[in-house]
């Protein structure tokens, strides 16, 4: 996911940044005269020396991938501000929903009219089952049992 990604990048580029720190706060510099004295053939350390003052890092133009992660990024802010757009909204619909629930009446003391006009599917079905001569509803025996008087 994106937020796994984001912490990977950001522990990797934390690591890299103490390593780094790290390496600057060590010394750079070589004494090659002390090597001069302490060996006998100083021919070695000046092909050395000489390989150390011509030594020049390689240096990355890391241009392209600050400008890839920056675009990473700012999709990544979009996309999570979209997704607290939605989940504010769920939110708000869900708290009105709530609110419903706490300020309705019991079910037991509505009318049969105030169902029908909630939800008017009931009072359709109800007039085609009727229509077509059926006055019991379909699995309610299944679930519910027989009723009658033996």
């Amino acid at each position: 996911s994106t937020a796994t990604s984001l912490q990977a990048f950001k522990k990797r580029n934390d690591d890299a940044r103490r390593k780094l720190a790290l390496l600057q706060s060590q010394p750079t510099s070589v004494d090659f005269s002390k090597y001069r004295s302490t060996l006998n053939n100083t021919a070695v350390v000046d092909e050395i020396q000489g390989h150390f003052s011509r030594f020049r890092p390689a240096t990355y133009d890391v241009g392209r991938q600050l400008k890839a992660i920056e675009a990473f990024e700012g999709q990544a802010v979009k996309s999570a501000e979209e997704t607290k757009g939605r989940v504010d909204e769920e939110v708000r619909a869900l708290e009105k929903t709530l609110g419903n629930i706490e300020t309705a009446r019991p079910f037991d003391e509505l009318t049969v009219d105030e169902v029908a006009a909630a939800q008017p599917e009931i009072d359709k079905r109800t007039e085609q089952l009727v229509s077509k001569g059926r006055w019991q509803v379909p699995g309610y025996k299944e679930k519910f049992g027989d009723l009658s008087v033996l």
